[in-house]
């Protein structure tokens, strides 16, 4: 099956340079040239993955992205016309699952789009390791091969990276993370410095799943090393010990 990008972005020679180079690497290509018409367009067209322009008349990209993950987990590239860590924090707590600076190459775009689809099918059909399918952490319910998750029977909307994320922590529940082997284990390789990208993530999966974000329990933070899961029902599970209470020592007879 042919994936379709959908381009949100009012640079009419931009757009046109990516719909040449995306269809001649076999993608299908729909464009939408303001963030209204490209909410619409991505509910109509149903992309595989969305470009989305942060500078944009009446609704920016950053509006564009909130809409869109209101209703959908499709993977987004954020582009962005500054190398501002600031502007690409500021999408990734948006839910955007990758960034791009303009000027960019169209083989590094078609990369790009690549690892991410192809983290997106890895979250959907599940990670082929030996581990359970459905795991329950307290009042959160994870089904991976069905790719949902509940809290307390709701469901909670994960991204593909978010989703990517969690099912790693789970299949080393109770180990320690650094942040390299997080990021290339989600991100790939070439992502293996890129912490600006884990710790929003972290922050934004947090929201989701812990009952108290600000004080998280199931993703603990080893600073300085990486993170942790750490399923609350190990805790609920240990057996309770009575309680000891020293005797004084016996003093010693008198002579």
């Amino acid at each position: 099956m042919t994936d379709t990008i959908l381009m949100i972005d009012d640079d009419r020679a931009l757009v046109r340079l990516t719909e040449i180079s995306l269809t001649k690497a076999g993608y299908q290509f729909i464009h939408a040239a303001h963030g209204r018409d490209g909410v619409e367009a991505m509910a109509l067209g149903q992309p595989s993955l969305i470009l989305l322009d942060i500078t944009m008349p009446n609704m920016d990209g950053w509006e564009t992205c909130r809409q869109i993950r209101k209703t959908s987990n499709v993977p987004i590239i954020m582009l962005t016309g500054r190398d501002d860590e600031a502007d690409k924090a500021r999408g990734l707590d948006l839910g955007a699952d990758d960034y791009l600076t303009k000027p960019f190459g169209f083989l590094e775009l078609q990369a790009r789009i690549r690892a991410v689809l192809r983290r997106a099918g890895l979250s959907a059909a599940g990670a082929p390791e030996k581990a359970p399918d459905v795991h329950h952490l307290g009042s959160l319910v994870v089904d991976l091969p069905a790719h949902t998750v509940f809290q307390r029977g709701a469901p909670v909307p994960l991204t593909p990276t978010e989703f990517r994320l969690l099912q790693h922590l789970l299949h080393n529940a109770g180990l320690v993370l650094t942040h390299r082997e997080l990021l290339t284990a989600v991100w790939g390789f070439g992502y293996s410095d890129a912490i600006e990208l884990l710790k929003p993530a972290i922050s934004r999966l947090r929201q989701k799943i812990e009952d108290n974000p600000s004080q998280p329990r199931l993703i603990q933070t080893v600073h300085g090393v990486g993170y942790r899961l750490v399923p609350p029902a190990e805790a609920d599970h240990e057996p309770v010990l009575p309680e000891i209470t020293a005797e004084p020592h016996p003093k010693p007879p008198s002579s």
